[in-house]
This record gives C-alpha cells, structure tokens and sequence, in this order.
C-alpha cells in the first residue's frame, strides 16, 4: 500500500480521532517521560501529528515551539483549525525533506503505516534531523522479527510494518543514538515505544 493511500484512508476517519470517547491521554505519560531526556527546549516536530493536537499542547506547555507534518489532507486542516498559530505540512513524511533541526521528534503511531522497505531509511533521516542532545520518541509493532500485514478493524484497508524491536536497537545503536527506554505500552497488544537520544558533544551540558 502506497503512503498516499494511507492518506487517503485516514482522510475517511478522522471522526475516530474527533469523538468524545477518544481518550485524549494516550500517550502523553510516555512523551512526558521522553520530555525529561530532551537537553534543549527548541524546535519540536510530530510527525504524523493527526487531528487532535495533544502532543502539540504539551509540547507547547513545555516550552517548545511545535510543528506538525502528516499525509492526510484531512487531518491536516483539523488540525490546523485546532492551532492556527502552528505550522503544518502535509506530505509524505518519506519523501519530504527539510534544513530545520529539531530538539524534539514524536512518531506516535504513525511510522508503522510505512512500507518495511522504507522504515530505516526514515528513521536514519529522523535521527539526523536531531539536535545534539535531541529526543526521538516513536512507537512501533513490538515484533520479535520484522512483520508486515493489512487490517480494516478501523474501516479502511491500511497497511502496517515493523522492523522488530531487536530490528530497531540495532539500527538506532547503529546510527549512535542512545536508547533512554523501552516499553510494552499496551501489553499483551504488540504495541511498544522507544526512546532515543543522540549525544550531546563531550563536555557540554
């Protein structure tokens, strides 16, 4: 399944996202965690930000200045009518490239949508797009080995992959990040997040 296709099945549900029973915490205990690692309190990006725009609340409470990027036309103007004041682009977050680096990168359920072939090409430019110092949260399939499959329990056909988790230490460590924390959020759902942090120079604090 192309990223654009994924675009468009999310166009079709945004109301998942926009209903009263959605729970407006989810996730927020673990960016909270990854908020204490960041050196820097600059420039942060959500990548596949989505409609709800809670990680830019917090993100902006904790004194970053937000940004958001996701391939969903639809998502892109909700959230934009949520925070006028934020920049988004909506392109695919594969092939969209930017100068801007960041002290803060949130991937919340979202690069799980891209094809397995291009997961370490984006994660390697994720890293890259760190500060010194800078934080990377995203969460993930937490596979024992890489995985990919189709499902439609929320309506549309959509894509998803995994690395595997062995997968992604290797090439996080690989690329020099520095792994802060695991975890099974969801358990016994194969849902994870991790944690990395690219390393501040030596001497400086």
């Amino acid at each position: 399944m192309k990223p654009v296709e994924i675009g468009r099945a999310y166009d079709q549900i945004t109301h998942l996202w926009e209903r009263e029973a959605f729970d407006r915490n989810n996730g927020i205990e673990a960016h909270q965690r990854a908020l204490r690692f960041a050196a820097h309190r600059g420039r942060a990006l959500d990548v596949g930000c989505g409609c709800t725009g809670r990680f830019i609340d917090l993100l902006l409470a904790e004194g970053f200045t937000p940004e958001g990027v996701d391939i969903s036309a639809e998502m892109i103007s909700l959230a934009r009518r949520r925070h006028p004041e934020r920049v988004f682009h909506q392109q695919d977050i594969c092939e969209w490239q930017t100068a801007e680096r960041y002290d803060f990168i949130t991937a919340w359920d979202s690069l799980w949508h891209l094809p397995l072939g291009r997961q370490t090409e984006v994660l390697t430019k994720l890293m890259s797009m760190l500060n010194p110092g800078g934080v990377l949260i995203f969460s993930c399939g937490g596979t024992d080995k890489e995985d990919e499959h189709l499902d439609d329990s929320m309506g549309p056909e959509v894509y998803y992959s995994s690395l595997g988790i062995h997968g992604f230490l290797r090439l996080l460590m690989g690329l020099g990040g520095l792994c802060r924390h695991l975890e099974y959020g969801q358990y016994p759902e194969l849902h994870a997040y991790l944690i990395f942090q690219t390393p501040l120079p030596e001497g400086a604090a």
